[in-house]
């Protein structure tokens, strides 16, 4: 009796064969038919909804997707997961990256699948997807949703979400009108698509692609281009493919992959937010990775990739100057070659068949963007286990600094206070806004803060600031985050005063609080954690997702 295809994972009636009975009576009031049945089965895990602007042409995609499992031999089954968009959530679609990432592993253990397209792209759903990949260790291909293309003001080329904030800062300063914005908020998300940037989004397709979980040269394509739909009638292909000669995700998720994907995050400057995605990641695959280990690849690794916000260029630029490929080539010193793919063949393969095409927006190795450490890691006494600096978006005049504190408890206070001038916050001052980290809030991106709108007219546009919080890939500046353990854990970051000196060294990676040990006790006998929340998924969070130097996930994960 087959146990494969749509007979497999029985619901349970205690009689197999009633159970396989009754499944092919209601697959035939939806037009199967025997022959339809004895086709291996391929889910398409579709993140599609019209409150993700940024997977609006995600349903072309699963069609062509579809068209691809049929070509390929498999019966193709479309089925919905929940819909993370960082811009139409709250309080943050971090929050929720565990959730999809359980409800994904739950629904590849309980439907009939023998392989998975798992179509993701804005920010969170893509890692989410990942994590239960490794997790379920169901065959599996990762594809997205690709990147927007670039809209255009007064001859300028603009892209979410590196430009938004380049923008409103400069409104904020003064020198951009409300009419203005409003002539260049139509042009900043033109089409659908993720961000055109190397934020957050992008980099997961490219990690995705180097990690060997998508399908060569799929990362780039714009959305809703050919490109992009032929690279999901491939992905089809090859997930019917893998349903009758399976290569499971822990063939593939090896130290080797990370190794490569680390070198990739260092070589795009790609989001601080990978970092905490890649961890996850590796942990559900059981690869002991750590922030020492994606600070020693970063240190060897120089920038390459010229697209923003660490360069110039964006996500087009990148796919025609030959995409992921094309950097691996030129990278191909420096990673690992033996790394397995989900189409069976070995790293070293995949650089063989791409043509390295060095120019304006991929860089050589030889003359690179930029040097080695794109991303850092500081540690000391106001981070015993590790924050994390985008070295490549910050300024390098603020490397090394010491400055007074001036302290933020919550974005809310922050948005009250910060453009105060009462504050007499001067250049110098360092910004620290704590509460915001994986058990306070779900980890929102608000450690960017703006700079006070008094300096920001001034000219100054960047400063120290700090948080336990994350920053949306698409941000620059000297901004410190992911301090760990964070405040609501009893960290050190909640024992910070206005007025304390703190100094950071990036040379030396090392971020100090310059107050004395006494001095700390007596305030940690007087502080206090923040409540547990009551019901529902926040609590569940709460009381289980770990800190950030472990990838926030779930300790039962």
């Amino acid at each position: 009796m087959k146990n494969n295809g749509i007979y497999q994972r029985l619901t349970s009636y205690s009689d197999p064969g009633f159970s396989r009975f009754v499944r092919r009576a209601f697959l035939a009031s939806a037009g199967y038919d025997a022959e339809d049945l004895s086709r291996p089965v391929v889910g398409i895990a579709d993140t599609s909804s019209d409150l993700n602007p940024c997977h609006r042409d995600m349903p072309a995609m699963v069609e062509a997707v579809k068209r691809g499992v049929l070509e390929g031999g498999g019966l193709p089954f479309a089925f919905p997961t929940c819909s993370l968009h960082e811009i139409l959530m709250f309080p943050t679609t971090m929050l929720y990256r565990n959730l999809l990432a359980m409800e994904t592993e739950e629904m590849l253990r309980a439907l009939p699948l023998d392989a998975v397209v798992l179509l993701g792209g804005c920010d969170k759903t893509v890692p989410a997807q990942l994590m239960a990949a490794a997790s379920a260790d169901l065959p599996a291909v990762s594809l997205v949703t690709g990147p927007m293309r670039t809209g255009r003001w007064r001859g300028e080329r603009l892209g979410a979400c590196t430009d938004c904030r380049r923008l409103w800062a400069k409104h904020r300063a003064g020198e951009l009108s409300e009419e203005d914005l409003a002539q260049i908020e139509p042009e900043l998300c033109s089409t659908g698509g993720t961000c055109m940037v190397m934020g957050t989004a992008s980099t997961m397709a490219c990690l995705a692609e180097t990690l060997g979980m998508a399908l060569p040269g799929s990362a780039t394509p714009p959305s809703g281009s050919g490109a992009r739909l032929r690279a999901a009638v491939a992905a089809g292909r090859q997930a019917a493919a893998l349903a009758v000669a399976p290569i499971r995700p822990s063939e593939i998720l090896t130290p080797e992959a990370f190794h490569n994907a680390a070198t990739v995050l260092a070589a795009t400057g790609g989001s601080t937010n990978v970092v905490i995605h890649l961890l996850a990641i590796a942990r559900r695959a059981g690869v002991p990775l750590g922030l020492d280990d994606l600070a020693r690849i970063a240190a060897r690794t120089p920038l390459l990739v010229d697209c923003k916000p660490a360069g110039a260029n964006y996500m087009e630029d990148l796919h025609h100057a030959g995409g992921v490929p094309a950097l691996l080539r030129e990278l191909a010193p420096l990673l690992e070659s033996d790394a397995r793919t989900v189409e069976g063949r070995t790293m070293r393969h995949r650089i063989a068949e791409s043509s390295c095409r060095v120019g304006e927006v991929i860089r050589s190795l030889d003359e690179p963007l930029g040097p080695g450490r794109a991303l850092t890691v500081l540690r000391g006494s106001l981070a015993p286990d590790g924050a994390v600096l985008k070295c490549a978006a910050a300024s390098p005049d603020l490397f090394t600094h010491e400055g007074p504190a001036v302290v933020f408890e919550s974005p809310e206070d922050a948005a009250a206070r910060i453009d105060d001038p009462a504050l007499a916050l001067t250049p110098d001052h360092v910004l620290v806004l704590r509460n915001i980290g994986p058990r306070a809030a779900g980890m929102p991106e608000a450690g960017s803060l703006p700079i006070p709108r008094y300096l920001a007219e001034r000219g100054v546009t960047d400063m120290v600031r700090i948080s336990d919080g994350r920053m949306s890939g698409t941000s620059y500046g000297m901004v410190i985050l992911h301090v760990a353990p964070e405040a609501a854990a009893g960290g050190p970051l909640a024992l910070v005063e206005d007025g304390d000196r703190i100094r950071v060294d990036v040379d030396t990676g090392s971020l100090e609080l310059l107050v004395s040990e006494d001095e700390l006790v007596r305030r940690r006998a007087s502080w206090k954690p923040p409540d547990t929340p009551v019901r529902g998924w926040s609590r569940l969070h709460f009381e289980h997702v770990m800190q950030a130097d472990l990838g926030c996930d779930l300790d039962f994960c």
